[in-house]
């Protein structure tokens, strides 16, 4: 299902009866890599999950912006324009944590329970990693991204993700990142987010994380962002994965949706 936002169609997906629940996926995938947790969700909570825009099935608004005001007056109006009821609960990683926790620091009260699972570099002491850094050099982040082709994405995350199913590897690549639009959103979000520029939202999520319940579930073996940045979100509900990595909400969607399922509760 789309929905024209921003004068653009953005994909949704939407599910099941219940609490509202939002989740919002990293790059470059897409909302599919919620799949395997909506349906264990499905019976008691309404799940919505949109391919974020230049991701997927979603188009990119003329006027996008790769900052965290942007990404939260996005996040807010798919939400009024979608219908979703607030509070919700917010489910999100990598970089749908970066559109997601800005809204929420910016809305505090439309929140009823936030969920981070897996890496997020929503710090202001966040280094990026090789590959970003080289995504983040001019000329030479765009011919990298250019040379990714299907087997060099499939040999990436068997080296970096190995319990991420194969199929969903060739399923994401042929519905995300083959398309040009995808890779050009990849740069512009690599290039456009620096951490100094979490200085600020840092303390506002702080303050919502001190007065609504949350949630870190953290894959220890993600090669992206080290273990100890899960205990710097603001509260002491964090449980670590030592076997998982950066795509725990893939790796173990059963595990997951059972802490979510009991952490809603």
């Amino acid at each position: 299902m789309a929905l024209q936002t921003q004068d653009v169609a953005i994909h949704m997906s939407e599910r099941g009866q219940g609490a509202p629940t939002l989740f919002l996926h990293g790059a470059p995938d897409t909302g599919e890599m919620w799949n395997g947790i909506i349906e264990r969700l499905q019976d008691h909570y309404h799940c919505y999950a949109p391919d974020l825009p230049g991701f997927g099935r979603s188009a990119v608004p003329a006027d996008f912006q790769a900052s965290l005001d942007y990404m939260s007056r996005f996040v807010d109006q798919l939400i009024e324009r979608y219908a979703i009821a607030t509070p919700l609960n917010l489910v999100v990683m990598d970089f749908g944590a970066t559109y997601g926790l800005a809204w929420a620091a910016a809305h505090p009260q439309k929140v009823a329970h936030l969920a981070i699972v897996g890496g997020s570099n929503f710090s202001s002491r966040y280094q990026w990693h090789g590959a970003a850094r080289l995504l983040r050099t001019p000329v030479l982040g765009d011919l990298g991204m250019a040379a990714v082709s299907l087997a060099s994405q499939e040999k990436m995350m068997r080296q970096n993700a190995p319990l991420v199913s194969p199929d969903y590897v060739r399923s994401s690549y042929e519905l995300s990142l083959s398309k040009p639009r995808t890779r050009r959103m990849m740069l512009k979000l690599y290039r456009s987010i620096d951490p100094k520029d979490f200085i600020g939202w840092e303390e506002r999520l702080h303050e919502l994380t001190a007065r609504v319940p949350t949630l870190v579930l953290w894959g220890d073996k993600d090669p992206f962002i080290t273990p100890d940045y899960a205990e710097s979100f603001g509260t002491s509900n964090v449980e670590h994965f030592p076997e998982n990595g950066h795509w725990l909400p893939l790796e173990a969607p059963e595990i997951v949706a059972q802490r979510l399922e009991r952490f809603f509760a």
